[in-house]
């Protein structure tokens, strides 16, 4: 039995916007709101070069990768031909306008990932 998550209202994603949701260990999650109210979740990593999804321009039920326009769906997370690759997606539940995610997967999905950093080098580089 799934154990779920309150992790933010409705209203606090912009339609056609994100938000992320940070989690102990490993990157972070991406909230998706569509122009018609329906949320997804995925792992805020484009399978492509790894950039943040959630800075992307969502479209219908897409969002194009801010790095290199690369199209994930949303209810997938499957990247669109001719490119190749898929990212983690989250379930989502919405009820009474508030946003759950399952607290299982939240716990387990994509911890190995490295999360991604930005800012100035730690390592000769």
């Amino acid at each position: 039995m799934s154990e779920w998550k309150a992790v933010c209202a409705l209203q606090d994603i912009p339609v056609l916007g994100s938000r992320r949701v940070r989690r102990a260990q490993g990157p972070q999650v991406a909230l998706f709101r569509t122009s018609d109210d329906a949320v997804y979740a995925l792992l805020d990593r484009c399978p492509h070069k790894g950039g943040p999804l959630s800075q992307g321009l969502v479209f219908g039920h897409a969002v194009a990768c801010p790095l290199h326009n690369w199209t994930i769906a949303l209810d997938t997370g499957q990247a669109q031909a001719p490119d190749e690759g898929s990212t983690l997606k989250f379930s989502v539940r919405l009820e009474a306008g508030q946003v759950w995610l399952d607290q299982t997967e939240l716990d387990s999905l994509g911890l190995d990932i490295e999360p991604v950093r930005a800012g100035p080098c730690t390592r000769a580089c």
